[in-house]
């Protein structure tokens, strides 16, 4: 997300190796990333501990009038957090400007949403607040980006929050160092592979003869370089000087 925003990825990199080149300078690591010049407000570990800091963010927004939408990402397990639903009222009640944007995986850490949840379409959990709820195909970027730029210029209309959710699925654990623990099957797991976002994408592109392999091998290349440089980048910027560990915790008075 902070990429998508115009972030840099050479101050993301140092940022998870927790340098003082990194984006929060080093404060943050991989879980705390917060860039307020790119719009990104702040992630956070805790499950569905953003989406109350993106009401704020949209209720600031809609006092403002200033035209900004908030956003707020988040998994299928946080559906069963109490704030989503505080929430939820809360933005239907103002009209606030915000998308609800729920990535939905199917496992939250390893536990299937079908053990957890009654209905099982998360999208329908905005119904009975009034606010404006589709589904999509997660994987799909064309059916994301059509529901994404109808929900932005709706709330930019005053016409309130929406939330949408995307259908996806994780190929890997849900953190690095953590092994799946059976709880999956090879099987679907490499199937879900084949329906890669990037890869249909591509695809669509190559279908309709948009673009040439040769310029998606480019493109590849090009992110391979952007990528190994970000590294290299990590790894010779310097950690944070232990004297400046007070810094940036106490707002100037």
């Amino acid at each position: 997300h902070y990429l998508a925003k115009g972030g840099s990825m050479e101050e993301m990199a140092a940022e998870i190796f927790c340098r003082e080149t990194g984006c929060s300078r080093g404060r943050g690591g991989s879980m705390h990333l917060i860039v307020p010049e790119v719009g990104m407000l702040g992630s956070a570990p805790i499950v569905a501990g953003t989406i109350s800091l993106a009401l704020g963010a949209a209720l600031a927004a809609g006092i403002r009038r200033d035209g900004a939408v908030a956003v707020t990402f988040f998994g299928d397990g946080a559906t069963g957090e109490g704030v989503l639903y505080e929430s939820l009222n809360f933005a239907s009640l103002r009209k606030l400007p915000i998308i609800f944007a729920c990535e939905n995986n199917f496992y939250a850490t390893h536990m299937p949403v079908r053990e957890c949840r009654v209905n099982r379409d998360i999208f329908e959990i905005a119904v009975p607040f009034g606010i404006e709820s589709k589904q999509v195909d997660g994987n799909d970027v064309l059916a994301v980006t059509e529901a994404a730029s109808a929900a932005i210029e709706r709330a930019r209309k005053g016409g309130g929050p929406s939330l949408i959710e995307g259908k996806t699925y994780r190929t890997r654990p849900h953190a690095e160092g953590m092994r799946d623990g059976g709880y999956r099957t090879a099987e679907d797991i490499e199937a879900w592979k084949q329906r890669d976002p990037i890869m249909l994408l591509e695809a669509h592109l190559l279908d309709r003869e948009i673009t040439t392999p040769e310029q998606v091998a480019q493109v590849r290349q090009e992110i391979e370089d952007v990528v190994a440089e970000g590294l290299e980048f990590a790894k010779s910027s310097p950690y944070p000087e232990p004297d400046t560990a007070a810094l940036h915790i106490y707002g100037k008075s």
